[in-house]
């Protein structure tokens, strides 16, 4: 009777660090041609070590987003006054507008997509204030179909769909609206939503006038940013 070769292969996770897998290959070798008993010879093992597949480098999306978020002029900041900071949800508002631009097909960033990103984020101050408003994310949708009209499906969209000029004005109005307070603290979204509505031209504007939003909200969403420290914003 012929020599019969066995082949094992075990897998091992290390409980100090799980980001690595042991993997052991054993053969194992017959050499006992007798069918009433059998001899194991292990031959030495080879040892790999290899990261998981699920392991995969990537860039922390808040680091890419708050890399390109505007800054006030310098020339405007007071001296021993520092420039102030997004707060995490208005970071990752910004983040998803990006996305959602990219699902709907639309090859920029525009005011629109930064309203349903803080819609999306789902826990925000501004998130809160527009659904007690009655303005939700797929009103939102449908308003900037009525807007905008519907994007070509075929669009090959950027990564990043870069900022529009509105936009990036709407973000800049934030940060030197927040500059201009005494209140100390973060850059909101309430800030951003608040920096849409101040661009009266853009996408965004319309979309929130046609769901009930004027002045007046305005100024109740801009009572209520002191709160958004207590809010965990």
């Amino acid at each position: 009777m012929a020599a019969t070769h066995y082949h094992c292969t075990s897998t091992l996770v290390s409980r100090s660090n799980p980001s690595f897998r042991l993997i052991h290959n054993l053969k194992l070798v017959n050499s006992n041609n007798s069918w009433l008993g059998t001899k194991i010879r292990v031959q030495p093992c080879i040892l790999s070590v290899r990261p998981p597949v699920s392991v995969i480098h990537r860039r922390p999306v808040a680091a890419t987003v708050s890399s390109s978020l505007p800054t006030s002029n310098s020339e405007r900041v007071s001296p021993g006054q520092e420039t102030p900071k997004w707060s995490s949800k208005a970071i990752k508002s910004i983040s998803m507008a990006a996305l959602e631009a990219r699902k709907v097909k639309f090859t920029t960033t525009g005011t629109e997509a930064l309203i349903m990103g803080v819609l999306i984020e789902g826990t925000n101050l501004a998130n809160k204030f527009l659904r007690a408003n009655g303005v939700t994310l797929f009103k939102v949708r449908d308003e900037i179909v009525n807007v905008l009209g519907e994007a070509d499906m075929f669009t090959v969209c950027p990564e990043r769909p870069p900022m529009t000029e509105d936009a990036q004005k709407a973000l800049d109005w934030a940060v030197d609206k927040k500059l201009k307070s005494v209140d100390g603290g973060e850059i909101t979204t309430a800030h951003i939503i608040l920096g849409i509505w101040s661009e009266v031209d853009s996408p965004g504007h319309k979309i929130l006038s046609n769901l009930g939003f004027n002045d007046e909200k305005a100024k109740e969403l801009e009572s209520s940013i002191s709160k958004a420290v207590a809010n965990d914003e």
